[in-house]
């Protein structure tokens, strides 16, 4: 039972510490989080991705995706170009805030649309994902040999707690950003983070 528990934990704090580094999935998560819109599908898609992730590197299947190197670049390419659009998109807010605090009631279904195709496209199209989640934990996890799951399920905690977190926990900046200076300054931080992997994205395909 200790044994478990430790595997556990471990599995808890590496999946914890590879997630919690600034990207472009966390600041997605931080503005949907402060603007309040759609945070729970957010969440719901980010953690459940991470958990079809990590089992997929438990399960070793990092070893089959490594026969197509290709496969990688070309995501990489495409999320790239994804990231550079978004990050022109948060770059134009900053010029033209209008409308970017809380998301009124007429405006709710076409933004939690646009908010759980981005939040996939952002978590899909971005090779990190698969560095972190399929290759790096799954090598982790399989040196725990019979325990490999459990350090697994360690992981997917991790990314639960940290998503719910940083989106439910959000809104507590919402009276930091009540004015639409504080927002240019969210959405130039948004964007600089998103043009910035975008282009080290490109580079590196």
């Amino acid at each position: 039972m200790t044994s478990a528990l430790t595997t556990a934990a471990a599995g808890f704090g590496t999946g914890l510490s590879l997630i919690v580094a600034i990207g472009a999935q966390n600041a997605f998560v931080l503005r949907q989080g402060v603007r309040r819109d759609a945070v729970l599908a957010v969440v719901g898609i980010c953690a459940l991705s991470d958990a079809a992730l990590i089992a997929l590197g438990v399960g070793g299947v990092g070893a089959v995706v490594v026969a197509w190197p290709g496969a990688l670049t070309a995501v990489g390419w495409i999320g790239g170009a994804f990231l550079l659009g978004y990050g022109a998109l948060a770059a134009r807010r900053v010029f033209r805030p209008a409308g970017a605090g809380l998301v009124t009631e007429g405006e709710a279904a076409g933004s939690r649309r646009r908010a759980v195709l981005t939040c996939l496209a952002m978590t899909w199209l971005n090779p990190h994902v698969y560095l972190d989640t399929v290759f790096l934990l799954g090598s982790v996890a399989a040196d725990h040999g019979p325990l490999r799951w459990t350090f697994g399920l360690g992981a997917i905690l991790a990314s639960l707690c940290w998503f719910a977190a940083l989106g439910f926990g959000a809104r507590l900046l919402s009276r930091f950003l009540a004015r639409p200076a504080a927002w240019r300054v969210l959405d130039g931080l948004v964007a600089a983070t998103m043009v910035v992997l975008g282009l080290t994205l490109i580079a590196g395909g």
